[in-house]
């Protein structure tokens, strides 16, 4: 019986696997590249090294990864691309739960003329999905000064969410208060933009800055998705 010229590493090209006595006609090495992930199966429950994969370990049965911070059994999948810009965010939250463990999970920065469209359909979605949101229509009372609460709401937030639409980048040559929230989120690692209704394209056109920290984007994950992604993303689950 022929033997595997190489039964512990396994192949490094696939031409070696198809030089191999033992292996050349297995269709899983016929068809594989050998690239990233490519010597487990989807299936085999394999999960990589947090520095080479940003902490990611790849879901049963799917092409997608679970972050290291996703909630026990969870099954939603990131693209490493997500995984990448989340890392850094989910840095600060560990910091601030434990420095500020009675900070909001989040500020939801957005378009006046969302707010009872997109913004409150994300609202909503991220408070079913348990997540304790600073939203201007629910938390900036009549009389109360604009500003000052949303300096408030700002400084009592472990992350602040960006919902990018085709109002949000009109208004941002403007300079009006979304600007004002978008500089100070800006500031650190606690930002994270959800685009919906439009791509980085156009944002880059007007934003540069905003446009080079990606983010989460309802074309890939519908909004309740993209909430569950932000409820795992802040929550420290024991």
């Amino acid at each position: 019986m022929a033997q595997c010229t190489a039964p512990v590493r396994g192949h490094s090209s696939s031409a070696a696997a198809a030089a191999c006595p033992a292996c050349r006609y297995r269709s899983s090495y016929r068809s594989s590249s050998y690239g990233y992930g490519s010597s487990y199966s989807s299936g085999s429950g394999y999960s990589g090294g947090g520095s080479s994969s940003y902490g990611a370990s790849r879901l049963s049965g799917g092409g997608g990864s679970r972050a290291r911070w996703s909630r026990p059994g969870s099954t939603v999948s990131y693209t490493p691309s997500q995984i990448a810009s989340l890392t850094p965010v989910r840095e600060a939250v560990e910091k601030t739960v434990v420095e500020q463990p009675d900070l909001r999970d989040c500020f939801l920065c957005h378009a006046w003329p969302d707010r009872q469209g997109a913004a409150k359909e994300l609202y909503d979605a991220l408070t079913t999905a348990g997540v304790k949101v600073w939203f201007s229509e629910a938390d900036l009372g009549l009389g109360v000064p604009m500003m000052r609460a949303i300096d408030k709401g700002l400084a009592n937030s472990r992350i602040g969410l960006v919902l990018v639409t085709p109002s949000f980048i009109s208004g941002l040559p403007n300079q009006g208060v979304a600007d004002k929230e978008l500089s100070a989120l800006l500031a650190g690692n606690r930002l994270v933009p959800i685009v919906h209704g439009t791509d980085y394209v156009a944002l880059r056109a007007v934003s540069p800055l905003l446009a080079s920290r990606t983010g989460l984007d309802t074309k890939e994950d519908a909004m309740s998705v993209v909430a569950t992604k932000i409820a795992e993303l802040v929550k420290v689950w024991n």
